[in-house]
């Protein structure tokens, strides 16, 4: 991605109800259960070279209910998960931050600073590039970065359809029914191939 002197597009998906069971704080990787059908979404995406960058609040961290490191024990049972099944994630960004614990910041979802992060980082165009997550904050951090956003009804999804359609409705261009329809919603957007 980077090094090439062109900027990609990408991919970007929250982690816990969108690509993982929603369990609350995890910091056990013994409990990271994927959803369904997210390997095969993940094929797709890698098969035609597109970037997936995962973007998550870990307030735990914050709040002292676990540290950096069982995040990355957590996140890297992700991958290995993923791996098994031939699927995979480019790269990981989280906010270990809460303004009720620590700091205020402008990495926290519904913050953009991860997504304009891992832009910097990786080459990413933010508006060629789409954020896909099951709550509201996911949404409206991709729409603050600028990238087209798809709301997901896995995790807390129906949930916050119900509690706030609106503001979903305002800030989500495509409403799908897990990672894998909101990734063949982006490529049919982006007109390739299913």
């Amino acid at each position: 991605m980077k090094g090439t002197g062109q900027r990609v597009w990408a991919v970007f998906v929250d982690r816990d109800g969108t690509l993982i069971d929603e369990t609350g704080y995890l910091s056990d990787p013994g409990r990271v259960r994927i959803l369904p059908r997210i390997a095969p979404a993940l094929r797709k995406l890698n098969q035609l070279g597109i970037p997936v960058v995962v973007i998550s609040n870990q307030s735990g961290v914050a709040r002292g209910m676990f540290t950096v490191k069982d995040v990355e024990r957590v996140n890297q049972r992700i991958c290995d998960l993923l791996a098994d099944e031939n699927a995979r994630i480019d790269s990981i960004y989280f906010c270990t931050h809460h303004p009720d614990f620590d700091i205020r910041c402008n990495c926290r979802k519904p913050g953009p600073g991860l997504l304009i992060a891992a832009s910097k980082d990786l080459g990413i165009d933010l508006p060629e590039s789409f954020m896909v997550g099951d709550k509201l904050i996911d949404i409206q951090a991709g729409r603050a970065a600028g990238t087209s956003t798809v709301f997901v009804r896995t995790g807390d999804g129906e949930k916050e359809l119900v509690s706030s359609s609106k503001e979903v409705a305002n800030y989500a261009d495509g409403i799908c029914a897990d990672l894998y329809e909101a990734v063949d919603w982006i490529l049919d957007k982006k007109r390739l191939p299913r």
